[in-house]
C-alpha cells in the first residue's frame, strides 16, 4: 500500500493501514529507531523512511504482507543466508505482519546499513 500523495509522515503513513500491519510496523520502527537513534524520520517515494546523512532503510505495507527496505542489494546479499525464510528481492525483505522481523536481525541490518553508508562516504558513523 503506497502511502497518498499528501502523506508527509511516518504517523500519517501508519494511520491509513491496518491494524494488525500497523502493530507490526509500529515496532519495526520503534526497532529501527533504537539502532539508529540519530536517524531522521520522512517520508520518501511515499514510503517511511529514515536518513542518516543518506537513505538508511524503509519500511510499507501492501495488501498482501509488509516490507522492510534495506534500500541496499549489497547488505541483503551479505545477509542471505540469515533471510533465506523471507521472501526478498534486490534490497526488500517481505514477511507477514504476524510473524514481524526479530528485532536482533533489524538491528544488525540497520547496523550494517549504517556502515555501509559511511564507508561510501569514507567516514564513520
Amino acid at each position: 500500500m503506497a502511502a497518498r500523495a499528501g502523506t508527509k509522515t511516518i504517523d500519517q503513513y501508519l494511520a491509513a493501514v491496518s491494524p494488525d500491519k500497523r502493530a507490526a510496523l509500529q515496532k519495526l520502527r520503534r526497532t529501527i529507531r533504537s539502532a539508529a537513534p540519530d536517524a531522521e524520520e520522512c517520508i520518501s517515494y511515499r514510503i517511511p523512511t529514515f536518513r542518516l546523512g543518506r537513505m538508511l532503510v524503509g519500511f510499507g505495507a501492501t495488501a498482501n504482507h509488509c516490507t522492510f527496505y534495506l534500500l541496499s542489494s549489497s547488505t541483503l546479499k551479505t545477509y542471505r543466508h540469515e533471510l533465506e525464510q523471507y521472501d526478498t528481492s534486490k534490497g526488500t525483505i517481505r514477511f507477514r505482519p504476524d510473524k514481524p522481523l526479530p528485532v536482533a536481525l533489524v538491528r544488525k541490518l540497520v547496523k550494517a546499513r549504517m556502515a555501509e553508508n559511511a564507508s561510501r562516504r569514507g567516514g564513520s558513523q
